[in-house]
Parts: structure tokens; C-alpha cells; sequence
């Protein structure tokens, strides 16, 4: 069982950045994809950003290539999310997201993951 923690939320101005970050319990941390993903009121939870547990490859959504990164320190079971230039169409719960150990799944299928966080709020103001 993988349990996962958010943190960094907040609010910040257009323009801003704001890290989030991701504590994961459980010792298959380093063998598990992860993502964020992003709901926005009154809208559907959208894909953000993923991470393979293998090399470490990076996958993003369009809106937001080239302003956010996503990382990942197998040594403190953390994920990161590092959001720069914040719009206020980035306004959303941030969640993480586990995938089953050592399993390949569709990054960027909410539905492939096994694990999730509550969610950290993030409100981009303009």
C-alpha cells in the first residue's frame, strides 16, 4: 500500500511559481511511475506531468511544456513539481499519483494509476 502527501499549494500572482511536492510512504516508491494531474472547478481532472520509475523520462501536457518540471528524489520518496510563469487558467487541486510497482502504465491515464494524494490547492490570481 503506497500512501502520498501533497504539499506546496497556495497563491501566487500571474507570473509566479510555486513548488509542489509529493511524500510518499512505502518502500516501492523508486519502482513506481508518477504523475500529477489537476482538477479545476467545474472541469474534468486533466493530465499535467509524469515520471517513469525507469530513467527517469519525463511527459508533460501541452499547456504547460516548458514552464513546469517534474523531478523526483527516490531517496526521500518525494515527487516534485516545480510551476513557473503561473497563468491563472493553472488555478486547480494539484493531486499525485502512483502506479502499481514495477507495471507499465498509460502515463497519462488517470485511470492506469493506483495510488493517490488528496490534492494541494493552487490559485494563480491575475
Amino acid at each position: 500500500q503506497v500512501q502520498l502527501w501533497e504539499s506546496g499549494g497556495g497563491l501566487v500572482q500571474t507570473g509566479g511559481s510555486l513548488r509542489l511536492s509529493c511524500a510518499a510512504s512505502g518502500r516501492s516508491f523508486g519502482s513506481s511511475a508518477m504523475g500529477w494531474f489537476r482538477q479545476a472547478p467545474g472541469q474534468e481532472r486533466e493530465f499535467v506531468a509524469a515520471i517513469s520509475w525507469v530513467g527517469g523520462t519525463t511527459y508533460y501536457a501541452d499547456p504547460v511544456k516548458g514552464r513546469f518540471t517534474i523531478s523526483r528524489d527516490n531517496a526521500k520518496n518525494t515527487l516534485y513539481l516545480q510551476m513557473d510563469s503561473l497563468k491563472p487558467a493553472d488555478t486547480a487541486v494539484y493531486a499525485c499519483a502512483a502506479c502499481a510497482p514495477y507495471t507499465m502504465c498509460s502515463i497519462s491515464d488517470q485511470h492506469d494509476y493506483s495510488y493517490w494524494g488528496r490534492g494541494t490547492p493552487v490559485t494563480v490570481s491575475s
